[in-house]
């Protein structure tokens, strides 16, 4: 059966350049060079452009992002606010001045102009992603049990900033990756992920879709195959089945709806640690997972960057 394959470069991109992904994170120079190389090389769709894509606009709200040391990947170092009251003053940046949000446009933008035919996508995240780094994981989950309604409310402000940047990242002749994968199960109960995070992302995903022109990929990683229906409810064509859940139940609760693009991602422990026979064991338990479905797609989930190159081309010459 013939599957096809979506790769997910990001901080592995730095590999290319031989540089730490923290160098790669804050260099317009290095990241479009680390990107070119990487799709030069594996041409891969979408080609995402970042390495710590979850950063992004906590860096535009003004939160410090964290030299991790090595070869990790940077994080937030503080959370910005103390409180959920503090939220409230939270307004929507200006895309075309805020943090490196205008660097990672025109890397975007400069890989077009080489690579016409490639999709370029710049990385957008969704509220409670957003949030989390803004107020803190535990903090944002505690409130989000003993006060629902505040953390939703928060959780809406943050909806228009991420329109007005997918608007910029549009009118640049990109695209948008919506990434959302701090809500996942087991972190925020499918009731609450109800409850509090389903409206202002399905009106995230919708409200981005109007601008983009289609419908924009739900990409929540983690166990997420008890909140299907809730990702379903977004409005999106496309959903991402990670190697964290039950990947065969996923895809069972999945047959309803054949029109949605599902992509089954690999272990990310297999293809970076394992040996050529277990990889090539882990794409045919998804090629098997996938028989007789429509729109499937096999992935990698977001390459580790120590994965060596070979196992890659390794994954990218069995699947073709």
């Amino acid at each position: 059966m013939k599957i096809p394959l979506s790769l997910s470069v990001y901080e592995h991109a730095a590999r290319f350049v031989g540089r730490t992904p923290w160098e790669v994170s804050r260099d317009g120079e290095l990241l479009w060079q680390a990107h070119r190389k990487a799709y030069r090389l594996y041409r891969h769709t979408p080609v995402v452009i970042g390495i710590d894509i979850y950063n992004l606009e906590a860096e535009a709200y003004g939160c410090c992002i964290q030299n991790p040391g090595a070869n990790g990947i940077p994080a937030v170092s503080k959370p910005l606010f103390s409180t959920i009251d503090d939220t409230s003053a939270i307004r929507p940046f200006d895309p075309e001045r805020a943090g490196r949000i205008p660097l990672v446009i025109e890397v975007g933008r400069r890989l077009k102009d080489e690579f016409p035919e490639a999709d370029i996508r710049i990385p957008v995240s969704g509220p409670f992603s957003i949030a989390q780094n803004l107020l803190g994981l535990d903090q944002l989950l505690i409130n989000a049990v003993t006060q629902p309604e505040l953390v939703r409310c928060f959780l809406e402000r943050l909806v228009d900033g991420q329109i007005r940047f997918s608007r910029a990242v549009v009118e640049a002749g990109l695209n948008v990756a919506f990434f959302e994968s701090a809500a996942a199960p087991p972190l925020l109960s499918q009731s609450l992920f109800r409850e509090v995070e389903l409206p202002p992302l399905k009106r995230s995903i919708q409200s981005v879709s109007k601008v983009t022109g289609h419908p924009v990929p739900c990409i929540i990683g983690g166990d997420t195959a008890s909140i299907i229906p809730e990702m379903l409810e977004t409005g999106t064509g496309f959903l991402i089945c990670p190697s964290e859940t039950d990947r065969m139940l996923f895809l069972t609760r999945m047959e309803a709806r054949p029109e949605v693009k599902v992509r089954v991602n690999l272990d990310p422990l297999l293809y970076t640690h394992g040996t050529k026979k277990e990889i090539l064991a882990e794409i045919d338990a998804v090629i098997e997972m996938a028989a007789g479905r429509s729109n499937i797609l096999l992935g990698t989930g977001a390459i580790p960057f120590e994965t060596p190159f070979e196992n890659i081309l390794l994954i990218k010459d069995y699947v073709d």
